[in-house]
């Protein structure tokens, strides 16, 4: 797919590949409505293609004959059908592979509380959370489960048990999945997303019942995070939540995606990292705070998006 991330098939246009960050025409060709649902029935099933015609929207995944897998998203577009599909590596990157700063690997291996990922769409989340996991179970016998939609790499399970569900195959939303995962006898779980206040409310309940919850967000950075958690909640829990968060959250990575030297992208991080200043700050809702105490914790690991930006620079991952 010449270093394509993701591949779009849209009526009157020609099939688009997004190289490096970039979209580029595969070839000259303009696809029909025609063509793109004959491509639809070539990889849905009956039930899905079902699916598609009474929501109008289909996020699924799809194995081809040499085990690539792709993240596809079907839509309506002006009445007709469209699709985007994202191509998933064959193997779990390694954490050296993602530059995976040493702060975030020493708290994916916390024993319990909230680990969160954080960005727009296409930042890389879910490669940093399948990386992390992947790392925690070749070197302990861990349960770990995951609530993803869809599912998108398939993690090894190195020396414990790893239990991938995706919605709408195995669970028929985050809530109801999350609201029975604590008879399944976790250690680590892992939510695809934090959509809605039930969902939230259950990740946080995990976490403050001794299991690690990784999650993501499609907050900007941290303090928006924060702030997203918080008023998600009606303003009689808000203070409860502030209590929740100042207590058990471990950290905040949010990632952006920056073209690298030589092709290909890498991520450029802000993370934040809880310490007595930062609990204080989230109990106290002083939200607004939070950026300077990043900005002044480089010792413990915290950091802007604007230092590691130039650090990535300073080391030649991109150009000056």
């Amino acid at each position: 797919m010449q270093r394509a991330s993701d591949l779009h098939v849209v009526v009157d246009y020609p099939v688009m590949l997004r190289i490096d960050g970039v979209l580029r025409p595969l070839n000259r060709t303009v696809m029909t409505a025609a063509q793109i649902t004959g491509l639809l029935h070539t990889f849905l099933t009956d039930a899905q293609l079902e699916r598609f015609g009474r929501e109008q929207d289909l996020d699924c995944s799809f194995v081809i004959k040499d085990g690539t897998r792709f993240r596809i998203n079907c839509s309506i577009v002006s009445g007709q059908p469209a699709f985007a599909a994202r191509l998933i590596p064959g193997t779990v990157p390694s954490l050296k592979d993602l530059n995976m700063p040493s702060i975030v690997i020493e708290l994916s291996r916390s024993r319990n509380g909230l680990l969160l990922f954080t960005g727009p769409t296409g930042t890389g989340k879910s490669t940093s959370l399948a990386s992390l996991i992947g790392d925690r179970l070749s070197r302990e016998a861990l349960n770990v489960i995951t609530l993803e939609d869809p599912v998108e790499f398939r993690i090894p399970a190195g020396k414990g048990i790893i239990q991938q569900r995706e919605l709408g195959t195995d669970f028929h939303s985050f809530p109801e999945g999350l609201k029975h995962i604590l008879r399944q006898d976790p250690d680590i779980v892992m939510v695809g997303e934090m959509r809605d206040l039930e969902s939230i409310a259950l990740a946080l309940t995990l976490a403050e019942t001794g299991h690690l919850v990784l999650a993501t967000l499609h907050t900007p950075n941290a303090a928006q995070t924060i702030d997203r958690i918080i008023d998600v909640f009606p303003p009689h829990q808000q203070a409860q939540v502030r209590s929740q968060l100042s207590l058990m959250l471990r950290g905040i990575v949010a990632q952006r995606l920056m073209p690298k030297k030589g092709g290909g992208r890498i991520a450029n991080r802000e993370i934040l990292v809880l310490n007595p200043a930062v609990s204080n700050i989230i109990r106290e809702n002083r939200i607004a705070e939070l950026p300077s105490v990043i900005q002044t914790s480089r010792d413990e690991g915290m950091i802007t998006f604007e230092k590691d930006l130039q650090r990535l620079r300073e080391e030649q991952w991109i150009e000056g």
